[in-house]
């Protein structure tokens, strides 16, 4: 948040300041009345863009320190929200800050209980903001915010008590280890030497600090107050006062140099912008729509930027493709310019070019799909390696074409007599165009095993016919075995005979392969 705008709450008045671009400027104040009010309400108009952030500087204001056992998550809260509610039930501005554990027994958490105990003051003003739709984001108070104006050594000391003079009066805040204890106002016109001699003896007789024990006082205050020494020697003998200059704090904050305590708080609540000290409820709902307005917003920019990086990249990208392209046009041309005087100089071709290059994929398609029979006798082969019982005798080839009669056994080898289909006209399968043709193997082996031993000589042929079988395309048909095994057939031999045998384990085969 860039621009902000700060509202200065104390018991008499409401101030009003803008942040922007780190720097804090003055506005108009408004004083507890309905005409107040009512101007307030107008001074709101069409700002209802601008976040705002509330410090409550009041009197009415409790601080109590308690002991709880230690519980995370969830249930902590609640135990700790239930504390906050039998602590003070008519205010809703209470919050519960954990400051760490103790260091022995059971280590309970240290927590800071904290309330603004007269939300009447702030009831108006939070209705007039929600009246104008102003997104509210943080109420704050000095007590809280003062832990981070201590230098590094301040935050060692076991005691230490912060004094700061407002407008609205001189608060003083005590803290234990760099840790916020309690909190209080005094009026304006009260001295701040005696205001912190009478807090130091209220430490004494709540049992927060020895009776003997010097306070450490930390002052912050503006170089012209610094120039006169304190009176707290003369006051409190007991009060170890050091000052430390406005300017110097606001220094170490990186704010602007001021001489008003007010402007420093509010400052530091622009520029950290810590959560809200005190919870807001529904008053805080405008300013999650104006959060969620501004998400979609950068993630609109985002996506935005995003398409013009792309469409960019993509005019980039167009731009190199057309001049590539002119490049290799130039070349392509170049190419053909070359071609063509290259061509001009040679004889007339016998044929077009176009014919030429035809002739030449007929070629390449007749050289890979034509009917050659190193495939088909490449698969004979792996059947034969498998089966060493069989001996091939004799092998026909063949390839088929569409619309010619499959070759069989008594006309596709010679010594056939020769049909009608087989001097028609040949199909241009037969060579390969468009794909490679059916082709067949009529094959006949012998089986190689002992005499009389029949039941190896079937089993033998058929383990080959399956071999031959297995392969993707291969139709296996047994024209002849190796002897007649049909029931009516009058058997003849002797038995023991190896010429009778041999005679007998003969067979034909027919295979047809479609590649």
């Amino acid at each position: 948040m860039t621009r902000k705008l700060l509202l200065h709450l104390t018991g008499e008045r409401l101030c009003c300041w803008l942040w922007e671009r780190a720097s804090l400027g003055t506005g108009p104040c408004f004083d507890h009345t309905p005409g107040g009010l009512q101007q307030f309400s107008a001074w709101l108009e069409g700002r209802e863009d601008t976040p705002a952030l509330m410090l409550a500087d009041l009197v009415e204001e409790d601080f109590q320190r308690h002991l709880l056992p230690h519980v995370a998550g969830r249930a902590g809260m609640t135990m700790r929200d239930r504390r906050l509610a039998q602590a003070w039930r008519d205010t809703p501005f209470r919050c519960a800050h954990v400051q760490g554990r103790e260091d022995e027994g059971r280590r309970d958490d240290i927590v800071l209980l904290a309330a603004l105990t007269n939300p009447v003051i702030l009831a108006p003003w939070l209705e007039a903001l929600e009246g104008q739709r102003i997104p509210l984001a943080a109420l704050y108070t000095p007590a809280l915010l003062s832990a981070a104006l201590l230098p590094e050594e301040a935050r060692q000391e076991p005691q230490l008590l912060l004094v700061t003079e407002h407008a609205s009066g001189i608060r003083q805040t005590f803290f234990q280890h760099g840790k916020v204890r309690f909190s209080r106002l005094a009026q304006a016109a009260a001295n701040a030497e005696q205001e912190a001699e009478r807090t130091r003896q209220f430490l004494v007789g709540a049992h927060l600090l020895k009776r003997d024990v010097p306070l450490q006082v930390l002052a912050l205050l503006p170089l012209a107050r610094i120039a006169s020494p304190p009176a707290a020697a003369n006051i409190a003998p007991l009060l170890d006062w050091r000052v430390m200059p406005l300017e110097e704090a606001a220094a170490r904050q990186r704010l602007a140099a001021s001489d008003n305590p007010d402007q420093l708080f509010l400052g530091l609540a622009a520029r950290a912008s810590p959560a809200s000290h005190y919870p807001l409820g529904p008053r805080q709902r405008y300013y999650s729509l104006w959060r969620a307005r501004k998400s979609l917003y950068a993630s609109s920019a985002v996506m935005a930027a995003c398409c013009l990086l792309w469409t960019g990249a993509n005019i980039i990208g167009y731009s190199l493709a057309r001049g590539h392209t002119r490049e290799l046009q130039q070349e392509a041309h170049g190419f053909t310019t070359a071609y063509q005087g290259s061509m001009s100089s040679m004889p007339p071709a016998v044929d077009k070019t176009a014919n030429m290059k035809a002739a030449v994929q007929i070629a390449q398609m007749v050289a890979r799909q034509g009917p050659w029979p190193q495939a088909v006798l490449a698969i004979l082969s792996e059947a034969l390696e498998r089966s060493p019982q069989i001996r091939l005798t004799q092998l026909d080839w063949r390839a088929n074409a569409p619309g010619v009669l499959p070759v069989n056994a008594s006309s596709a080898f010679p010594g056939a007599a020769t049909t009608p289909a087989l001097v028609a006209p040949q199909s241009s399968m037969l060579i390969g165009i468009p794909k490679a043709p059916p082709q067949q193997v009529r094959l006949q082996a012998e089986v190689l095993v002992e005499q009389d031993d029949y039941r190896s000589v079937l089993l033998s042929m058929n383990r080959f016919a399956q071999e031959l079988a297995r392969t993707p395309g291969m139709a296996v048909e047994i024209e002849q075995l190796p002897f007649d095994i049909r029931p009516n057939v009058k058997l003849s031999g002797k038995a023991g005979s190896p010429a009778g045998l041999g005679e007998r384990s003969k067979f034909t085969l027919n295979l047809r392969w479609a590649p």
